[in-house]
Formats: C-alpha cells, sequence, structure tokens
C-alpha cells in the first residue's frame, strides 16, 4: 500500500511540476531554509523568549565587597539575602565572608539560604540544617566534624572575600564595670592601717609612759 503511494506521488510530481522526485524535495528543503533566515532577520523580537529577571540580575557585575569590621551576630541577620541592595554575608569561626557571588546558592531559595545572615559553624560542621545548629559555638564537636569545619573554612578562604568579624560578647565583673580595681579594699585597709599606725603606738606609748616613770619615784 505505501509503495504505491510513493509510486502515485511521484508521478504526481513529475506530472504537474516536471521535476524528478529528488530535485523537488531538495528545491522545497531549500525554500524551508531561506524562510527560517529571513523570518529570523526581520521578524518582530517579541516571538523570541526572554531571559528571566533573576538571570538578569544574576549577570550582573557585582558591587566590591564592602568592609564592615566587627559587627554583632544580630547586624549580621540583615545581611541574610532579604535585601538585594545589600551584599550576601555568611559567618564561620567568626569571621565573616562575602558570598554575594553564590547568590543562587546562598541566597532566598538556594539550598544553603538559612545558613545566610549567621555563623553557621556548628551546622556546616555536622552538615546539618536543624535550627539548634545555626550557631557559632562549636564546642562539644568530635574531631571528623572539626575536620569537616576546617575543610569548610579553607573552600571559603580561598573563594570568597573577608569582609569583617563577629564581636563576640565577654562577661564584665561588677568590679571591672565600676573601673575600681579588685584589689582596691586590701590597699585601702594597708593605707588606713598605715595611717593609724603612728597614733595608735603614739597613745600606746603615751599610757605606758607614767608606769615606766612611777618604779623610779617609788
Amino acid at each position: 500500500m505505501a509503495v504505491q503511494l510513493w509510486e502515485t506521488l511521484k508521478e504526481a510530481i513529475v506530472a504537474y511540476t516536471g521535476l524528478s522526485p529528488a530535485t523537488f524535495f531538495t528545491a522545497l528543503a531549500l525554500l524551508f531554509a531561506v524562510y527560517y533566515v529571513i523570518s529570523g532577520m526581520f521578524g518582530s523580537s517579541d516571538h523570541h523568549p526572554r531571559p528571566s529577571r533573576a538571570f538578569e540580575e544574576q549577570m550582573q557585575p557585582l558591587p566590591p565587597p564592602v568592609q564592615l569590621g566587627e559587627i554583632t551576630e544580630e547586624e549580621l541577620k540583615a545581611y541574610d539575602g532579604s535585601d538585594p541592595k545589600k551584599p550576601l554575608l555568611m559567618a564561620i569561626k567568626g569571621q565573616i565572608y562575602d558570598v554575594s557571588q553564590s547568590r543562587m546558592f546562598y541566597g532566598p531559595g538556594g539550598p544553603y539560604a538559612l545558613f545566610a545572615g549567621k555563623d553557621a559553624s556548628r551546622a556546616l560542621a555536622k552538615m546539618s540544617f536543624e535550627e539548634k545548629d545555626l550557631t557559632g559555638d562549636i564546642s562539644g564537636l568530635g574531631p571528623f566534624e572539626l575536620d569537616a569545619l576546617q575543610d569548610w573554612e579553607y573552600k571559603f578562604m580561598g573563594k570568597y572575600v573577608k569582609v569583617g568579624t563577629i564581636k563576640r560578647s565577654v562577661p564584665v565583673t561588677e568590679a571591672e564595670s565600676t573601673g575600681e580595681p579588685s584589689e582596691s579594699l586590701p590597699r585601702d585597709a594597708a593605707a588606713k592601717s598605715t595611717e593609724d599606725g603612728p597614733s595608735e603606738a603614739a597613745a600606746v606609748k603615751t599610757e605606758e609612759a607614767p608606769a615606766s616613770v612611777n618604779p623610779d619615784k617609788e
């Protein structure tokens, strides 16, 4: 059946165009190619898909990293990527790095977005995504976890720019808060004893003097 249809088609091509089937199909292919080229040159640009806004933002040149110096963990939260005008920051072992070039990973919607704006040392060491591990406290970690954290730190040091450090809160004693030395009381006591010493000695000498004189009179 298919052979009969092909023979009929070839006879029709020869009868109506005067061309052999091979020449006819070659000319038809050339016409389609010319049409495609012309439509691509003069066709409307609206038919071509436009890149997404996220892709355009990704292709834009990034501003140079800004050095922040020493900031608190609370201040670091403002750089979690929620504000596109601010750099995307992340900290490891108290060292803050600008990870804006990897916004697709650490920015909103990325697989590691929960690490942004935080010191995620413990989470990286344990490869954990739990909220309780999103902290810079690495106490109690095992040797393998510390090695994993060290690998992450080397990676960040080689790929990203360090822009600051996290300001750790140090407990202040009562003596330090008042600005007085802790040994002030003993010194005051010593000074007082030094000041009181001569007066007490003089008093004792005055009391003892008649006793030393009376035996001579007797």
